[in-house]
């Protein structure tokens, strides 16, 4: 069953929901562009290690680090109190796997083509920063970069962000493309709610031609086999905020599609 959005569904960029689909994105978007590759260039999945954020809700693993020098002494009748010597621990943060994109040049090995598809993390705190020092260090290599927002929440963390973007005025989703031999202009797809995602063109090599991601077959793909019609409730309002024109755009066509359930 399809997404009742005619693009991105909001409601997907639940927290609970998200990594999931990030996944997805990942490597349905490698899927996508495979055949478009080969035999040149090879889109492979990599994976990049960070500590997760302290707004987990469950208990972090721990580490031994020094035992108590000794079993306690028995109680001291005389003289000053001296505290038992501790044991110390160490908490270890929770590591998460964030997926990425990246092509590569198979005669040489070299990292032609960056795709990230930016999650909550890299909107926000001191994990942005850390994106947006990656950003730059993309921007001093030769690869080009591709960046994927569809997260209508937080600030714009996208390259495109440097540009001033006025059509459409209503855009909440964007995709950044960097040539970064000719860092001089980014390209950016920016997407409203009420629209479909763009097939975007995804930079090799000067002298070769770009190949294209249809994000709206990914997407597809995602919902389809993400089985996401069973975990939403589109009878809800959806997790994150709208726009009022959007909000109520939102109502109109789930009413009109499920007459049954009105959305409030």
């Amino acid at each position: 069953m399809p997404s009742p959005f005619p693009g991105m569904d909001p409601y997907l960029e639940n927290p609970a929901t998200w990594p999931d689909l990030h996944q997805r994105l990942i490597a349905y978007s490698a899927e996508a562009l495979q055949p478009q590759l080969r035999p040149k260039y090879i889109a492979r999945i990599g994976e990049r290690v960070e500590l997760s954020s302290l707004t987990r809700t469950y208990i972090p693993d721990v580490l031994l680090i020094r035992s108590a020098p000794a079993p306690y002494s028995e109680a001291v009748a005389e003289g000053p109190l001296v505290a038992d010597e501790p044991t110390t621990i160490g908490l270890l943060e929770e590591e998460r796997r964030v997926p990425f994109l990246e092509i590569i040049h198979h005669p040489s090995g070299e990292v032609v083509t960056l795709i990230e598809v930016l999650s909550p993390a890299n909107k926000s705190g001191e994990d942005r920063q850390k994106y947006l020092r990656k950003q730059d260090d993309i921007r001093n290599s030769q690869a080009n970069l591709v960046e994927i927002d569809l997260l209508g929440e937080g600030p714009a963390t996208t390259l495109a962000r440097l540009g001033h973007i006025n059509e459409p005025a209503d855009w909440r989703y964007i995709v950044s493309v960097l040539r970064n031999r000719n860092d001089a202009k980014i390209e950016a797809y920016p997407v409203p709610l009420q629209q479909r995602l763009p097939r975007c063109r995804i930079p090799l090599l000067p002298e070769d031609d770009d190949a294209i991601l249809d994000l709206p077959a990914v997407f597809t793909r995602c919902y389809d086999i993400g089985g996401y019609d069973l975990l939403v409730d589109y009878s809800q309002p959806p997790p994150v905020e709208l726009s009022p024109t959007d909000e109520a755009w939102r109502v109109t066509l789930l009413s009109a599609q499920n007459p049954q359930k009105q959305n409030p």
